[in-house]
């Protein structure tokens, strides 16, 4: 192991020790492998004969208007349905409207120009929430559309499912959520999600790459924060009259900083 790598494990390896499934960096890294992300969805679907072909953590999706949204894991199967499955700590991050966007972002970004509609994939938003959001003390929580006349299935095959972190029954869905808030992975139940969970927090290799993530989402960070503070400048400077070139090139900003700002004023 070199400096760097010695340097990176001094500063990141107590925190990459306690990082759960629940937590969404670490759940990110975990569901990359399609056998992990195949067993969840075959969990949370109760589907034994779905196979997941492959899988995306961190994906960015954009709409027409530029806004975008980063989803969690989005997985494909063999039967061309797609899934996006995000883990949600806070109530606010589960909010029906947000569930409602990421289904429409999966169409508007799986669409191609002058196909038929009727070759909408079958989507799946799951959210996997570390509270009971709509507390009534039930596993799963299955978002369907009806026809409110009839209360027959309106048949888009847009669906979402919320599944409750804190359901901890005698069963599957009770055995996974049990293991998505353990930081130790002896104390897990499914040996499938063990295994990789102590891959990256038991071997040099594994814990390597976690820490290098950690840099790499704290360099990130920091240039989160100098955009958001650019922009919060370059609003106020244009508030006292100035116009957006004048603004530009007093600050000297560069053409990457420049269409930043352009493009969230």
């Amino acid at each position: 192991m070199n400096q760097t790598e010695l340097r990176r494990k001094y500063r990141y390896y107590d925190q990459i020790q306690q990082f759960r499934l629940i937590d969404d960096t670490f759940m990110s890294v975990v569901f990359q492998d399609v056998d992990c992300t195949q067993f969840l969805v075959r969990t949370i679907l109760q589907d034994d004969d779905l196979t997941v072909t492959k899988v995306e953590t961190q994906n960015s999706l954009k709409n027409l208007r530029g806004r975008s949204v980063r989803l969690d894991i989005t997985a494909h199967d063999a039967a061309g349905k797609i899934y996006n499955i995000e883990v949600q700590r806070k109530d606010a991050g589960a909010l029906p409207k947000r569930a409602r966007y990421n289904s429409a972002m999966l169409d508007a970004n799986v669409t191609k120009p002058g196909e038929e509609l009727e070759s909408l994939p079958e989507t799946y938003v799951i959210f996997i929430t570390e509270n009971d959001y709509f507390g009534d003390k039930l596993p799963l929580y299955h978002i369907d559309r009806v026809i409110r006349e009839s209360s027959k299935p309106f048949q888009d095959e847009a669906y979402i499912i919320y599944v409750n972190g804190q359901y901890r029954g005698n069963d599957p869905i009770g055995s996974v959520m049990h293991d998505f808030f353990c930081a130790d992975p002896k104390d897990m139940n499914n040996e499938i999600l063990a295994d990789e969970v102590a891959k990256y927090k038991d071997t040099d290799k594994g814990v390597n790459s976690m820490c290098r993530i950690m840099e790499e989402l704290t360099n990130e960070s920091r240039e989160e924060g100098r955009l958001t503070n650019l922009l919060e400048n370059v609003k106020k400077l244009i508030a006292r009259g100035m116009n957006f070139d004048e603004v530009a090139d007093m600050l000297e900003l560069n053409k990457d900083d420049r269409k930043f700002v352009q493009d969230n004023l």
